[in-house]
């Protein structure tokens, strides 16, 4: 699998870093347990088997010229589905266009992932993975009165295969994920890349 996902400025990073903490520190699912040197909060544009020829110099370039772009937090909520506990992001107009661009310049990819196509996209910082609905009053205390403010300033590409970041582009220079830098491979045993 290949993800398209956008890379929060350092402060809202931060602020999403800290809603994980926050969640663990109150005995909650949080991806501040996933352990894996790719784990950075982000938001996923896309997903698919792999990409069509010439896709990540189109993708670059996309992103060169559409970055940064301001991410506009808005409620807590659980999606249906995985139930993931999420900070929902308001769909402005420009995330949509960027987000269309996107699935145009991956037209004709093996295996997209239906939840990121458009039309069904929930565009969503995630903040746990598989929450119990019945936690979410708690979470909601945590975290639920935060509106954190930032910008998209980057793209990567995660490999699920290779467990791998590419850059896709920016205005704030390669993504540095992890102490492994741009390209990071997760070596040690038991370490699960939650997306």
């Amino acid at each position: 699998m290949r993800t398209v996902e956008l890379v929060c400025s350092a402060g809202l990073d931060a602020a999403v870093r800290a809603a994980w903490d926050g969640l663990a520190a109150a005995g909650l699912p949080s991806l501040a347990r996933n352990l894996h040197p790719t784990n950075r909060p982000h938001l996923t544009l896309a997903a698919v088997d792999d990409f069509p020829p010439g896709a990540e110099r189109r993708l670059a370039d996309l992103f060169d010229a559409a970055l940064p772009l301001p991410a506009r937090v808005d409620r807590v909520a659980v999606l249906d589905g995985s139930a993931p506990l999420v900070w929902l992001l308001r769909p402005t107009p420009e995330l949509v266009a960027l987000h269309g661009a996107v699935w145009d310049v991956l037209e004709g990819a093996p295996g997209p992932r239906p939840w990121h196509l458009p039309g069904r996209w929930v565009p969503h910082l995630s903040l746990a993975l598989r929450f119990r609905d019945a936690d979410r009053r708690r979470a909601r205390a945590v975290v639920g009165g935060d509106r954190p403010v930032g910008e998209f300033v980057r793209a990567r590409s995660y490999d699920g295969d290779a467990r791998t970041v590419t850059p896709l582009g920016g205005r704030d220079g390669p993504v540095g994920d992890g102490p492994a830098g741009p390209r990071c491979v997760d070596r040690g045993p038991g370490r699960s890349a939650q997306r």
